[in-house]
């Protein structure tokens, strides 16, 4: 079974190498690329069961013991995530095969685009596996090689200059993180997680507030906690569609695992605890305001995204195994509902041909099945009873009402606040997009363009006629009247479709599971605690 350990990251990586050598036989690149994700979905599932039913799996690579060697650590809180993130991946690989198999490959070239996505996974999986803060910077570096060439493919201006910001504010992080691993090495002698959590109180307090704050901070831009959000809303919605999807779901959820390791393992302590409390408010705050005041889809979700990594910092901060618990279960659920949310957006782009929402309207009628693929994790996302949202979020309440602090309290207030601006926000798009008729979208830019002085026509404001999405689904091209025709209709494959609703019972099945799951969340925290994270590495007491 300890053999299972690296192949979450071997088989990936190794798929990646084939990806590459078959550049030129994309239909083997398909099936190559989806088969080292299925691979890494069931060997992730064997892992979960076998951690949460015998506890913490360390390999050290080459046989060379901790803290000298490489040690892999998978415990519940891993093999978990894996999973998670192997289901995701998977699901949205074949919503991007779908899309190419539809489109070309002009957007998204597969020569360059499979193993530069397996590559992505690889990272991932290494991050999460990681018992050492080299192994990890290791895992966020390959992370961002992979990113930064996924989020400029077509080589478009926007495109470019979006990976541009995007790759200077990570290699700032980066090259912070660096600097803390070296501090560290030199004021303990060790990189090894578990063994700096048992020499870190021989060091004085100052300078452990010092790595304390670095690391934070490092952790924080990846995260994408505010102020240090900022790049994330410019940069992910000028994507192609399912590497928006994935980077939503997965990367800045990476960082937030390193701030969940930072603060159980390394920094048990209460010190900090006040700040990530004020940095989680401020980041669920500042988020859904910009949310609110969006008009594009993208956009808004965005900023949901960045406003829902405080609610995750939140049960971070709170230093409690209650807060631990639903942190790690709103890490699963966000994961889930945000990507979900942004394969419908996809889907949504291509039926109406923009993610505007004053260019949308009628897609209800069009096309039902969209409406409900959208509206199910919109739903949850807002925290509606009972979805997964809500699970989580009533979690992390009451984990706060027993801290007892004003602080929490008044985290209880904004949380409860921002999930609704939060559904506001969404069930805006819904209505404006979904709810009301084209010809009321087409009367509006009419009224638009008079009130300018502007001929309609001449504008681009005059109705134009595009293919329903459910006809077209079946091969059809039955008309709708739509408001205003951005790119050309486009057919909807029943892979995007497929993976999209495979996605949404996902987030189904994390409500219908949420007791078991939570109680695995639960167990997950327990792992965490230094005590029985140290016994599992050094299981004969460490150096």
């Amino acid at each position: 079974m300890i053999a299972l350990v690296p192949a979450v990251v071997l088989v990936p990586l190794l798929g990646a190498a084939l990806a590459l050598v078959l550049g030129k036989r994309p239909r083997l690149q398909r099936i190559v690329s989806i088969l080292a994700l299925v691979v890494v979905v069931a060997i992730s599932a064997v892992l979960l069961v076998q951690v949460d039913a015998e506890g913490t799996l360390v390999m050290e690579v080459g046989g060379w013991a901790a803290p000298y060697g490489i040690a892999l650590v998978v415990d519940r809180l891993s093999a978990l995530l894996l999973l998670i993130s192997a289901i995701v991946l998977l699901a949205v690989l074949v919503f991007s095969v779908g899309q190419g198999l539809a489109d070309g490959h002009d957007e998204t070239p597969v020569s360059i685009y499979y193993p530069t996505y397996l590559i992505l996974g690889t990272g991932v999986f290494n991050a999460f596996v990681a018992g050492d803060l080299f192994n990890l910077y290791v895992g966020f570096e390959i992370l961002l090689v992979a990113s930064y060439v996924l989020i400029t493919l077509g080589g478009t201006e926007a495109r470019i200059r979006a990976g541009t910001t995007y790759i200077v504010v990570s290699l700032v992080s980066s090259a912070l993180f660096l600097a803390s691993i070296a501090l560290i090495y030199g004021a303990l002698g060790t990189v090894n997680i578990a063994h700096i959590s048992v020499r870190m109180g021989e060091i004085d307090g100052s300078v452990q507030i010092v790595l304390h704050v670095m690391l934070l901070v490092a952790f924080g831009i990846k995260a994408a906690v505010f102020p240090l959000s900022f790049w994330l809303p410019d940069s992910y919605p000028t994507a192609p569609a399912p590497v928006t999807a994935v980077f939503a779901g997965l990367l800045t959820k990476v960082g937030v695992y390193a701030i969940l390791r930072t603060e159980t393992l390394i920094f048990p302590g209460p010190d900090l605890n006040w700040l990530l409390l004020v940095i989680a408010g401020l980041t669920m705050v500042v988020g859904v305001l910009g949310a609110v005041a969006q008009t594009d889809i993208k956009r808004l979700l965005s900023f949901t995204l960045v406003s829902h990594i405080g609610y995750m910092v939140l049960g971070v901060g709170l230093g409690t195994a209650e807060g631990t618990a639903a942190a790690i279960y709103y890490v699963v659920h966000h994961i889930v509902v945000q990507t979900t949310l942004f394969l419908a957006t996809g889907l949504i782009e291509r039926v109406g041909g923009t993610t505007s929402i004053t260019r949308l309207g009628g897609l209800l009628a069009a096309s039902p099945l969209l409406a409900i693929l959208f509206f199910v994790p919109a739903l949850n996302l807002g925290g509606i009873p009972p979805f997964s949202g809500f699970i989580g979020k009533l979690a992390l309440f009451e984990a706060s009402a027993l801290e007892g602090s004003w602080l929490a309290w008044t985290l209880v207030g904004a949380g409860a606040l921002v999930s609704l601006l939060t559904l506001y926000a969404l069930i805006r798009v819904w209505s404006l997009a979904f709810w009301r008729s084209a010809r009321e979208v087409a009367e509006q830019h009419d009224a638009d363009a008079a009130a300018a002085g502007e001929d309609p026509v001449r504008s681009g404001h005059e109705p134009e006629r595009l293919a329903a999405p459910d006809a077209l689904l079946a091969g059809g091209t039955a008309p709708v009247t739509a408001a205003v025709q951005v790119q050309e209709a486009k057919t909807t494959p029943r892979l995007m479709i497929g993976a999209t609703a495979g996605m949404v019972l996902v987030s189904l099945v994390l409500t219908v599971a949420a007791g078991p799951l939570y109680e695995l969340a639960a167990r997950a925290g327990e792992s965490l605690e230094s005590a029985s994270y140290i016994a599992s590495v050094f299981p004969e007491g460490a150096p």
